[in-house]
């Protein structure tokens, strides 16, 4: 049985991606004592957005579910980038979900379980974490979804 978040990772077929830049005047993370927040991350594969457009419009609930699941393995690039190993991960503290959605959308939860479901499978139990998912009018590029962070890190 797989005990680390690397072997988790590989064990569900995940390479992680070259971490994104940033695109404007912030950083892709910070650490502050025992505390790592990453920035949102889109659902960037291979360098292009996995899908485009709002829930409640051109995009399915399936689709924005892998979305979230894609800005998910674009957050845990961002973690091994800061901590070099994500064994130091002691804690998913919270995970902030942005929905691009038509206001007569209302199943951001179901979305968001795409990232929240990636996180406890690549850590385990502590990968149980604290949530807040809201719907937005638009996205950065016109990304159906995007994924922000907080870490406790030993």
């Amino acid at each position: 049985m797989s005990t680390t978040p690397e072997e988790r990772l590989a064990d569900l077929h995940i390479t992680l991606p070259v971490p994104a830049t940033p695109v404007a005047n912030y950083v892709s993370y910070v650490q502050s004592g025992s505390l790592l927040v990453v920035s949102g991350q889109l659902p960037l594969v291979n360098g292009k957005l996995f899908a485009t457009g709002k829930l409640g419009g051109a995009v399915s609930v399936e689709t924005a579910v892998e979305a979230a699941y894609h800005s998910m393995i674009n957050v845990i690039a961002q973690v091994k980038a800061a901590t070099g190993d994500l064994s130091r991960v002691k804690r998913v503290v919270r995970l902030g979900g942005f929905i691009a959605c038509t206001p007569e959308f209302t199943n951001h939860a179901a979305v968001m379980n795409g990232a929240s479901d990636l996180a406890v499978k690549v850590f385990g139990d502590a990968g149980r974490h604290a949530r807040s998912t809201v719907g937005v009018p638009s996205l950065p590029l016109d990304a159906p979804v995007e994924v922000e962070g907080m870490f406790e890190i030993g």
